[in-house]
């Protein structure tokens, strides 16, 4: 493997889009790496920091949601491994790089970044994210016969042809167990590591709600029982 795509979406986050970029760079996969940014319509300046930026940025004509703008990023990747990246720093670029490893030394298909098997990360979560993201955790678990640790986080690296050749149709935040789901569904070699986490609240700008928790859940027994 030669390449690892890094996928961006980015909603309205002109004060932490260049801070999330720069730990991006200096992350050394010994790779190749492409970063691809997928604006969906911001309207607090943001698109005001592109035009310094020499990345591939895609542009949604309006606002989709995430699950949208990783469709539009997946279809433009040209890279043998692909991974998410939230454009804010809940999360930390250095985690992803011994995912990124587990595929390229062929040890797994897919690999999520586990916020919830590092103890460290308890204190850092609000107290109702952590529990809904427990519970759908746990819906997972028992839907899908896994050992599953966290369904809802950011970091998913994906083999290419593998994300590619799956159909999503979220265009919000049910994104996450959409693909979750149908990932586990295919005989694919699925492995988790723990990361860090420093999750932000509604006022520093965090988009999901309890809605969002409420799709989820349907989202995953749709996606258990059918497509």
């Amino acid at each position: 493997m030669k390449k690892i795509s890094i996928i961006v979406p980015v909603y309205n986050e002109k004060e932490l889009l260049l801070k999330i970029l720069e730990k991006i760079e200096v992350v050394d996969f010994g790779l190749e790496k492409e970063i691809i940014l997928i604006d969906d319509c911001s309207t607090d300046g943001t698109k005001d920091l592109y035009e310094n930026l020499s990345y591939k940025i895609l542009y949604h004509s309006r606002n989709m949601g995430k699950g949208a703008a990783l469709r539009t990023g997946f279809k433009e990747a040209t890279g043998d491994i692909i991974i998410i990246q939230d454009a804010d720093l809940e999360y930390n670029p250095e985690d992803y790089k011994p995912l990124v490893e587990l595929i390229v030394s062929n040890y797994a298909d897919v690999v999520y970044g586990s916020r919830l098997a590092n103890k460290n990360n308890t204190s850092n979560f609000l107290f109702l994210s952590f529990l809904a993201n427990n519970v759908l955790t746990q819906l997972t678990r028992f839907l899908f016969n896994t050992a599953l640790t966290d369904m809802e986080t950011c970091y998913k690296a994906f083999r290419a042809d593998i994300i590619k050749n799956i159909e999503i149709k979220s265009n919000r935040f049910d994104f996450e167990p959409e693909v979750t789901a149908k990932i586990l569904k295919q005989k694919v070699r699925f492995k988790e590591l723990p990361i860090s986490y420093n999750g932000r609240n509604n006022s520093e700008g965090k988009k999901i709600t309890w809605k969002d928790g409420v799709q989820a859940i349907l989202t995953l027994i749709k996606y258990r029982f059918f497509d």
